[in-house]
């Protein structure tokens, strides 16, 4: 890395003895440079990315209080940074939150039992380009993305077998009306209401309105105003 700036950085994470850690060890390398103090909220991390459009963000994924996760956090950081990379650094393994971490832009993860020095080895990786996944996790994931595909290719099969009449009484279902007003407003008999309503449980396999309208909205179908 002669002859190049240092690699700027931003910690985010609530940990704090975790990010004090890490602090310390970047002010001891003259390849690494904090763009600012860490921040333990990801608001403060999008805030000044804005400001300052570092190399790099480490950033945890779940956050104390339950507010803005770490993965939507990445993708605000990557909207208005696009040439920031973002590491996450976790305590968390389940494949669903590393898959939408991914979708949301995020570089690669390190697990946070890593040594400060081995984090930010990983963080000068990453503003290289370079992908920080180990060869397990990048297997499961991708399984997981094919088995999601598969599941969204299925589910949209079942709801294109729905007629425009059973989509429109799944819309005012998600809407709130009960058979007797999605009737009224069709001018046709509760009756047939009913049996529009029969059918789409079972061409979506579901069990009751509210699961059906559930699985519309989940694969974009209807949308909830």
């Amino acid at each position: 890395m002669a002859g190049r700036d240092p690699v700027s950085i931003l910690i985010c994470d609530d940990h704090k003895v975790l990010t004090d850690a890490l602090a310390t060890v970047v002010g001891l390398d003259d390849e690494l440079s904090l763009v600012a103090p860490p921040v333990h909220t990801p608001e403060e991390a999008i805030a000044l990315v804005e400001e300052h459009l570092p190399d790099v963000v480490l950033m945890d994924i779940v956050f104390k209080g339950g507010g803005m996760t770490g993965i939507e956090a990445t993708r605000r950081i990557k909207e208005a940074s696009p040439s920031t990379k973002v590491v996450i650094i976790t305590a968390h393994d389940e494949d669903r939150l590393l898959v939408e971490a991914v979708e949301a832009g995020a570089s690669g993860f390190l697990s946070k039992d890593e040594a400060a020095e081995e984090v930010l080895a990983a963080a000068k990786a990453a503003a290289d380009g370079e992908v920080l996944i180990d060869p397990a996790t990048l297997t499961r994931l991708l399984a997981q993305v094919a088995r999601e595909r598969e599941a969204r290719r299925d589910a949209l099969a079942l709801l294109g077998d729905l007629t425009d009449r059973e989509r429109e009484i799944l819309g005012l279902l998600a809407e709130g009306m009960r058979n007797d007003e999605i009737a009224q407003k069709l001018f046709i008999s509760p009756q047939t209401v009913q049996t529009h309503i029969r059918n789409i449980l079972g061409k979506l396999r579901v069990h009751s309105k509210l699961e059906a309208v559930a699985f519309a909205v989940k694969h974009g179908a209807i949308r909830v105003r």
